[in-house]
């Protein structure tokens, strides 16, 4: 079995020399504390429409979900304009082929995923759900 740093993908994070255990030690314990602080993960949803009493919940939910569910069944490319589906996509994994960590599984392959869901946010302004499968 091998190690964190000696398996992790060399293009995001720079190789440290095997003889420098120092550095390694101290680039682990930077990374967990990334992924942990101030709020664990690197990835929130964030609702894009103002949720401030019962009427806005009313709208976002039910009853008023209702009407764009009726336009979409209508023309179903009216999903595009009510909902979030022109900028989203999925990121999936059974984690069995996880970078350069190969076969840790699903739950292990969750920050991996992530990570990928913050560079499609971050360079394309794409939205992104991870999912991870057993």
């Amino acid at each position: 079995q091998s190690t964190w740093g000696d398996n992790l993908m060399s293009a995001a994070v720079p190789a440290v020399p095997d003889d420098n255990q120092e550095k390694r030690d101290e680039l682990r314990r930077a990374a967990l504390e990334y992924h942990e602080f101030p709020t664990p993960g690197k990835i929130a949803v964030t609702a894009t429409k103002q949720l401030t009493n019962q009427r806005d919940l009313g709208l976002a939910y039910t009853p008023g979900v209702a009407a764009p569910c009726e336009e979409i069944v209508k023309d179903p490319n009216a999903a595009f304009r009510y909902t979030s589906r022109g900028n989203l996509v999925a990121v999936i994994t059974n984690g069995t082929a996880v970078l350069g960590l190969g076969n840790i599984g699903p739950l292990a392959a969750k920050p991996v995923m992530e990570g990928k869901g913050v560079l499609f946010k971050k360079f394309a302004g794409i939205d992104v759900f991870d999912i991870e499968i057993n």
